[in-house]
């Protein structure tokens, strides 16, 4: 066996927890968790039932590599493995924990420039003159009749919605809108302007499932 030490074995109140180092070779892991059972820890490992909790860190292996770790334990007859887990890396943590966006509340009165990173909802108006400026969605609960830039930095999938949608200029990426007498709609519903095959669009709000795919489960 080699001087460092890969795997760390801990008395709870439960029983063991089996800390396993996720920056080695598997091979060697399993090589060292074989000689601690056989041999180094044997008499600490014998006796009564144990229930034992393995620790990957941040190593994410295959069902496959998980019997194995499995089967090597349960070679001592008393040990019981009740989990092999691996802890979810903090960058992918963020990935599987989306969050909803900025919301801020006020008036975006003429002369303002609200600029974010992320997606935005305002609650309140953007008055003529001023303007949002956001590199993901602008989501405005009341009037639009300023600008409003989405996907400030080139994203093309972002929306601008609003309550009520009378701006002097939508702009997503680098697609600025057709003048808005020619394709705002008049409704009282809070539409929203999206890109399609480079072409700034408008629709009712209650239509972005069509455009975002992601239904009520």
């Amino acid at each position: 066996m080699t001087e460092k030490q890969h795997i760390i074995i801990k008395g709870v109140k439960e029983g063991l927890v089996f800390l396993l180092d996720d920056q080695c070779e598997f091979a060697d892991l399993m090589d060292e968790l074989q000689y601690k059972l056989e041999k180094t820890h044997q008499q600490l490992l014998s006796g009564p039932l144990v229930h034992v909790h393995v620790r990957l860190g941040t190593r994410q292996i295959e069902n496959e590599e998980k019997e194995r770790i499995r089967n090597i334990i349960r070679s001592q007859g008393n040990l019981i493995v009740q989990s092999v887990e691996s802890e979810v890396p903090q960058e992918d943590k963020s990935k599987t924990e989306p969050s909803g966006p900025t919301v801020i509340t006020g008036i975006v009165r003429s002369g303002q420039v609200i600029e974010h990173d992320g997606d935005l909802m305002l609650v309140g108006d953007v008055n003529p003159g001023g303007s949002l400026i956001c590199t993901g969605d602008i989501y405005v609960l009341g009037a639009l009749r300023g600008v409003a830039h989405a996907g400030a930095r080139g994203r093309s999938d972002v929306i601008i919605a609003a309550s009520l949608m009378r701006p002097t200029q939508l702009r997503i990426a680098e697609v600025i809108s057709r003048p808005p007498e020619e394709w705002m709609s008049g409704d009282a519903m809070m539409e929203f302007a999206y890109l399609q095959d480079g072409s700034m669009q408008i629709d009712k709000i209650n239509q972005l499932f069509r455009l975002r795919n992601n239904p009520i489960m």
